[in-house]
C-alpha cells in the first residue's frame, strides 16, 4: 500500500476539522473539530510508522498516548462547556464572548458611577 493514500485522507481529515474550528459557533463542534483533527494526526502516526518500519513501533505508541490524552480533554471540555451552559444558558461561541465583554463594561461603568456619586458627596 502507498503511502499517499493514508497521508491523502489524513490531510482531507485535519482540513475539515480546522473548517469547523474555524467555521463553528457551537462549542461541542468546536471540540470535536479539535478532535477530528487530532485524528487525522494519528492516521499519519501510524501510517509513518508502518512506512519507515520502525522496530519499536513509536509511532504507534505515540498514537495511543496521544488517544489518552485526547479523551481526557474532550471529558474536561465536555465538562466546561456544561457547566458555562448552565451558567449562561448558550454554547454558542460569539455570544460568550459578547457577554463576557459586556459584563467587563458593566462593573467599569458602576465603579465608575459609584465613584462619581461618591466625590459629589
Amino acid at each position: 500500500m502507498h503511502l499517499a493514500y493514508p497521508a491523502v485522507l489524513a490531510a482531507l481529515l485535519f482540513c475539515v476539522g480546522l473548517y469547523g474550528v474555524l467555521a463553528r459557533r457551537n462549542a461541542i463542534l468546536v471540540l470535536m473539530s479539535v478532535e477530528l483533527m487530532l485524528n487525522a494526526v494519528n492516521l499519519n502516526l501510524v501510517a509513518f510508522d508502518v512506512w519507515l518500519r520502525d522496530t519499536l513501533h513509536s509511532g504507534q505508541a505515540l498514537t495511543l498516548f496521544t488517544i489518552a490524552i485526547a479523551a481526557a480533554e474532550i471529558g474536561i471540555g465536555l465538562a466546561i462547556v456544561l457547566a458555562v451552559y448552565r451558567n449562561r444558558g448558550t454554547s454558542d461561541i460569539d455570544r460568550l464572548r459578547d457577554t463576557a465583554e459586556t459584563d467587563e463594561a458593566e462593573v467599569n461603568e458602576s465603579s465608575g458611577k459609584t465613584k462619581k456619586a461618591e466625590a459629589t458627596t
